[in-house]
């Protein structure tokens, strides 16, 4: 009874554990984080986009429900301006497999014995930028940066956008010595 019990933590761990993004986060070190409550998103820098509008939007729904999570306010005289952008890129991948035994040699004669058989795979990396702006000083202070594989899946999408935004924002505001 008690492996039944252990089964469903065990795969929520596994699971967990088999995220596929990557996220690394820079900042301004003299900067105070503490007095950034409200913001606002920078409207021409995410228009320059090259994105759906669709997807656009996404991203911007995700960031605003991450930032209020925070405490955070949308505002029309903001501390924070919030842009971002996106990088995509073709990722091929070769994988040699061999079969048989030794140098070849094995069941008898076959071309792919030799040196095996090549196996090519395609994916899409995409990158997701989010940058934190002062606002007064126009200079930007934070960015957040997402790397994984993405879905054309317009189910999977969604959940795979949130969870970009969410674990790039999970960085901000930035632990300081």
């Amino acid at each position: 009874m008690k492996k039944i019990k252990f089964l469903p933590f065990l795969l929520l761990i596994i699971l967990s554990s088999c995220s596929s993004i990557t996220v690394y986060s820079d900042f301004d070190n003299k900067v105070d984080f503490s007095p950034y409550k409200t913001y606002a998103f920078h409207q021409a820098g995410i228009d320059k986009v090259q994105i759906s509008q669709l997807d656009k939007n996404r991203i911007i729904y995700a960031i605003d429900a991450e930032l209020t999570k925070k405490g955070m306010t949308k505002s029309e005289n903001p501390d924070l301006l919030i842009n971002f952008f996106t990088k995509e890129r073709e990722r091929v991948d070769v994988t040699q497999y061999s079969y048989g035994w030794g140098y070849g040699w094995g069941y008898g004669w076959n071309p792919y014995l030799w040196g095996g058989r090549p196996y090519v795979s395609t994916s899409t990396e995409g990158t997701l930028y989010i940058d934190l702006i002062d606002a007064k000083k126009k200079e930007l202070i934070w960015q957040g940066e997402g790397v994984g594989y993405l879905t054309q899946n317009r189910s999977k999408k969604e959940v795979q956008i949130n969870e970009f935004v969410s674990k790039i924002l999970m960085q901000y505001p930035p632990v300081t010595k």
